[in-house]
């Protein structure tokens, strides 16, 4: 392995371009948000920023990603995936929700948001139709074949995924305001929708990807084409249900809470409503008498 990759250039291995956008994102976050008191950060908020601009970087930036373009598919998937299920929903977890307000407090910023978010379920055929058609073979081969071509390609995924992401957690209601149960059942059609693909790449039994046909076995001497495209698949599902469970978890849990927090208010309102209807009847002995 240290040998294949001695091969390539230091700014290969440490790509500078992607450490400068971390760096730019972590100096944004601190003078926009966290030096913010009044946006009311916590810091379960900033170990979600920092921990995904950690991940960003470990997938983009370090000598994964020249495995993932040149020797194993395997590596790639597993950048892919980090990034749609893992990066970008922690990204938008760490944005707190005054922040949001005042981004979006333009009506023009806030109107457009609303008109992009009013068709979750196109969305989410986009996003997951994106990440099947990357690995249907002769795609794959087509755009692997252009390292523009295939970053073109990627941001086009990540940015659908942030679209996707953002329905599920949904930050800030004023642009999208749907239901603990629409959420939910959100959730569990877009995990069924990368079943296909996932299912395909475990069972399949012979090379599909001729991209990595030629370097197969070269870092991993054990891990041919074939068992490449297995644990590729693998990993997208792990990763794919990992990140959709714990987000079942959390709408659950919120809606728990919601459903409480809607209760005791709906009991403080009988009590108030039953103090104003002894009151009044209190009034009316009183006028009584005075007559």
């Amino acid at each position: 392995m240290n040998s294949l990759l001695s091969n390539h250039a230091w700014y290969e291995l440490i790509s500078p371009v992607t450490l400068i956008m971390a760096v730019l994102l972590c100096y944004w976050y601190f003078h926009a948000i966290i030096k913010k008191p009044h946006y009311g950060l916590t810091n379960t908020q900033k170990t979600y920023f920092f921990t995904s601009v950690s991940l960003f970087f470990l997938v983009e930036g370090t000598p994964l990603d020249v495995i993932a373009d040149d020797y194993l598919l395997s590596a790639l998937v597993l950048q892919v995936s980090v990034m749609a299920f893992v990066v970008v929903p922690l990204f938008i977890l760490s944005l707190p929700a005054q922040y949001l307000s005042v981004f979006f407090w333009r009506h023009k910023r806030t109107k457009f948001a609303k008109k992009l978010f009013a068709y979750p379920w196109i969305l989410a055929l986009i996003f997951n139709g994106l990440v099947t058609m990357f690995l249907i073979p002769s795609f794959f081969d087509a755009i692997h074949a252009s390292s523009l071509l295939q970053f073109l390609y990627e941001v086009v995924l990540v940015t659908f995924a942030f679209l996707t992401w953002w329905i599920i957690i949904q930050p800030y209601d004023e642009v999208a305001d749907n239901s603990y149960f629409k959420r939910l059942a959100y959730v569990f059609f877009t995990a069924l929708f990368l079943m296909p693909i996932g299912i395909f790449l475990l069972a399949v039994q012979q090379t599909l990807y001729t991209s990595y046909m030629d370097v197969s076995g070269d870092l991993i001497p054990v891990l041919n084409v074939v068992y490449d495209q297995q644990l590729a698949g693998a990993l997208l599902k792990i990763l794919q249900l990992s990140s959709y469970s714990i987000a079942l978890f959390y709408l659950l849990k919120m809606w728990g809470i919601s459903d409480s927090e809607q209760e005791e208010q709906d009991d403080d309102k009988r009590v108030v409503q039953g103090i104003v209807i002894q009151l009044n009847e209190r009034n009316r002995k009183n006028k009584g008498r005075k007559r």
